[in-house]
């Protein structure tokens, strides 16, 4: 199964820096550039952390599917 994410695609709607969103969700730049990139798969509590900030659900910014 592979990660497929729209978090990229949020954070440049929403004219946000990889940075800034990673301080608003206590966690590092790098984090966030794994989660876009899908080598990462992150813990229930930083995806609700993370959908928080886009006022949106965990299922809307990120899936899996077979790969």
């Amino acid at each position: 199964m592979a990660l497929v994410t729209k978090l990229k695609e949020y954070r440049e709607r929403d004219n946000f820096k990889q940075a800034e969103l990673a301080e608003l969700v206590g966690v590092r730049r790098e984090t966030i550039v794994n989660l876009e990139k899908g080598k990462y798969n992150p813990s229930l509590k930083l995806a609700m952390d993370i959908a928080k900030v886009f006022h949106t659900t965990v299922e809307e910014l990120f899936a899996y599917t077979e790969d």
